[in-house]
């Protein structure tokens, strides 16, 4: 075990194996990078962190109740096999690269956090990051609340139940993405996704789901939601009211009621109806 230590330099526990390290400050004056890299089967607890790229190409590891601070920046690299519970990451690009990581109870301000991962599992966190996830796949999150920009690009096979993404766009050309009972607020939604699928969700925001490729929505509400749907292959079922639809280009959008249907210079042949739920119209 290590314990109640300080250290500051270069790769002060480089390859560090079988152990706990309890209680330990990373940070001083020598400003040393790589503290812990190449380490494996590591227990770190009730630690903190202010130096650069502090566990890179760790495997099978436990963070837990640790901070890693503001200089911390590129924090997880290329590591395998962790559990991360109870801890603060205040540093940019907090994990790239990384393999089967569960994250809970986490408190994360990381801006292009969890870039190129796959297997993530992340539980009530809280995280605030500008092009999270970007290139990730086999994303599960639950009670997670995301503030964030250019949320989810370029994701493959990705969950998300009882959350709120608050954010500029989400799920740019992303495949086989599910969302339930969650709230999905921003500009943009979707674009160019493929295999997205909203259910019970709260939809919040201008020129949604535009461009998408048998895109689905169950039980969905939708505020202030304006120019929806052009150039969509889609299937919905929204309850209330949405501000106007644009050139659905295939499936069925049944809805309550609709301030405007838009059926103007299409730039590809648009197949697309809209049905109102009372009257059983079809426009």
């Amino acid at each position: 075990m290590v314990k109640n230590k300080q250290y500051d330099k270069e790769r002060a526990l480089y390859h560090t194996q079988n152990t706990i390290i309890d209680n330990c400050l990373f940070a001083g004056p020598a400003d040393g990078e790589s503290v812990l890299k190449e380490s494996k089967n590591i227990i770190v607890e009730n630690c903190s962190f202010g130096l650069r790229y502090p566990l890179w190409h760790v495997t099978n590891f436990t963070l837990e109740n640790s901070t890693l601070n503001n200089l911390t920046r590129a924090a997880l690299w290329y590591c395998d096999n962790g559990q991360i519970q109870n801890c603060e990451f205040f540093g940019i690009k907090a994990i790239r690269e990384c393999k089967n990581i569960n994250i809970d109870n986490c408190n994360i301000k990381s801006d292009e956090f969890g870039w190129k991962s796959s297997d993530i599992n992340c539980i009530n966190t809280k995280i605030t990051s500008s092009y999270i996830f970007l290139d990730s796949q086999n994303l599960y999150l639950d009670n997670f609340h995301l503030t964030g920009k250019y949320s989810f690009q370029y994701t493959k096979n990705v969950k998300i139940n009882n959350s709120v993404l608050d954010t500029k766009d989400a799920f740019w050309h992303s495949e086989n993405v599910t969302v339930r009972n969650s709230i999905i607020k921003g500009e943009y939604l979707g674009w160019y996704s493929k295999n997205l699928t909203l259910i019970n969700c709260k939809i919040i925001g201008t020129q949604p789901l535009c461009y998408c490729e048998n895109l689905v929505l169950e039980n969905c509400t939708m505020e202030e939601c304006d120019l929806a749907f052009e150039y969509s292959d889609v299937n919905a079922v929204i309850n209330g009211y949405v501000d106007s639809i644009k050139n659905p280009k295939l499936g069925e959008i049944i809805v309550d009621s609709v301030g405007e249907i838009i059926n103007d210079d299409p730039v590809m042949d648009c197949f697309g109806q809209v049905i109102l739920k009372k009257t059983e119209q079809v426009a």
